[in-house]
């Protein structure tokens, strides 16, 4: 039961009091397993375009910009860099005063020379402990040089969002991923006038240091690029928070208040649903590398745009002729078939139709919004995986999953989960306005029985906390979704911090 404190709470947030009783039922019955047809892969859900295919998408990409097409880098960049650094912390607070041979701690000082950090870590270990970092080594003061780079007193690299962390070493000195974010819009989305637009979702108490980096950053991206940029911040919204509760599942009260928790990435879709734009990019703060190893990356967010834009070509003029009436049974048949083979789609339901209900159905198919993924081979790297699913009304479309929305106790799942060729390195392209140029409502197309509870804690008592279908995953659910093979040299995530020691981000 709700209290008057706890209402006046919920509407200073903008949740309303249907939506935590909604959680608390959700928690209360958990988040069904979805239903599975198979794996995608290629020839299967997973498109691999031939080298004149991908340049014929890469031409029509640019063809798109020239003609005055509006296109945004959305960027999730809220997530604190303190994951990064767990083995670091672990060792710093831990009783050995020396790195076990052969961890992440003890690589990380053997190569502390390549950190692209290193001038910035010498000019703090000075200032603490009036000894360079080859100094520490040298002295076995491991714990020391560690906590220089973790702790506030140091760089606080642990307390800090990760994209303003130095990712990347070059004779000038040291970029951001922020830095090298704007630097790879600035060669893949500039507009017919040169304007380069991105926006990146923030933690409220990073803000203030984005906007700071931003003002330094953004006039050196710009001389160097001969682009202009409009650069906008957002932050997950308060009506997005879910309730948290206890073991027993009942609400959690802290201090004397109900304890919400930001509901995960998947409250983004609010903030994607903002973006006034027809195309829209997202992909992680993290995966940026340097100048010399981004071609790949250049070319392929080209080939996903144009690929993008084939796809809506053809829907747009299948549209057009639903709208008209100026179809046959075989332009219908030539539509179904488009559905299946680009989007995986598979219906019973029409079975039985007359040509104008399959008419009908089909203008609903092709009207809602589209995206179009890159896809990895699987090489082991983490990550969700491109499958076919069931959807709540009985078809079958491509979706991406991660491992906690598969149930483990089918062997059938398990086998194509142990069989998948592919797996999801967040490089999507979206296009998200209407036929008629209207913008979708991106909200009304989310799967809410995708989200998944996880054990947490707070001040030591354990708790249960409600995460949101993810941006990419159940908040996308009722997209047309195209997968498209990438090579892996386009993936190349920063999780922990000796991932910068990788050659990858070695520049």
């Amino acid at each position: 039961m709700l209290s008057p404190d706890d209402l006046k709470e919920l509407e200073a947030k903008g949740i309303a009091p249907e939506q935590i009783e909604a959680q608390l039922e959700r928690f209360r019955t958990g988040f069904p397993y979805l239903k599975i047809l198979d794996a995608a892969r290629p020839g299967q859900g997973i498109t691999v375009l031939s080298p004149e295919e991908e340049e014929a998408a890469r031409r029509r990409w640019e063809q798109y910009l020239s003609d005055g097409g509006d296109v945004t880098k959305f960027v999730p960049a809220s997530g604190a860099a303190s994951r990064m650094f767990k083995a670091l912390f672990e060792f710093v607070d831990g009783p050995d005063a020396v790195p076990a041979g052969g961890s992440d701690v003890a690589a990380l000082i053997e190569a502390s020379d390549k950190l692209p950090f290193i001038a910035e870590l010498n000019d703090t270990t000075r200032r603490l402990y009036n000894a360079d970092v080859e100094q520490l080594k040298a002295e076995g003061r491991y714990k020391e040089l560690i906590a220089a780079i973790i702790k506030p007193e140091g760089m606080n690299y642990g307390g800090l969002p990760k994209g303003l962390l130095k990712f990347h070493t070059y004779e000038g000195g040291s970029r951001t991923p922020l830095e090298e974010q704007l630097t790879e819009g600035a060669q893949t989305a500039a507009n017919n006038a040169g304007v380069v637009r991105l926006h990146f979702t923030v933690s409220a108490n990073h803000r203030k240091l984005f906007e700071q980096k931003l003002a330094e950053a953004i006039p050196e991206v710009e001389a160097r690029k001969g682009v202009k940029f409009e650069v906008s911040l957002s932050e997950q919204k308060p009506s997005t928070d879910t309730v948290a509760v206890n073991p027993d599942n009942t609400p959690f009260v802290e201090d004397g208040h109900l304890l919400f928790r930001p509901g995960g990435h998947g409250a983004l879709i609010e903030n994607l649903n903002d973006i006034d734009s027809a195309v829209v990019f997202i992909k992680n703060i993290d995966n940026v590398v340097p100048d010399s190893k981004r071609d790949a990356t250049v070319r392929y967010k080209q080939v996903l745009g144009g690929y993008l834009m084939q796809l809506h070509d053809t829907i747009e003029h299948y549209l057009t002729l639903l709208g008209t009436g100026d179809y046959t049974r075989g332009t219908l048949q030539e539509m179904l078939k488009f559905l299946h083979f680009t989007f995986s789609v598979t219906d019973r339901s029409i079975d039985g139709m007359n040509d104008t209900e399959v008419a009908i159905y089909l203008h609903g198919k092709l009207s809602r919004p589209l995206r179009v993924c890159g896809m990895v081979r699987n090489e082991g790297e983490p990550g969700g995986g491109p499958f076919i699913a069931y959807n709540p009304d009985g078809s079958a479309s491509l979706q991406i999953l991660e491992s906690h929305q598969i149930d483990k106790n089918n062997p059938d799942y398990v086998r194509m989960l142990s069989t998948a060729t592919h797996f999801n390195p967040v490089d999507l392209v979206c296009y998200v306005r209407r036929h008629d140029g209207t913008k979708f409502d991106l909200t009304q197309h989310v799967d809410p029985a995708t989200g998944f509870i996880s054990e947490k804690s707070s001040h030591g008592r354990a708790l249960r906390a409600l995460e949101l279908p993810g941006l990419w995953n159940g908040a996308m659910s009722d997209w047309n979704t195209a997968f498209v093979e990438v090579p892996i040299a386009t993936f190349n995530p920063v999780k922990t911090v000796n991932d910068l020691l990788r050659p990858a981000h070695q520049g």
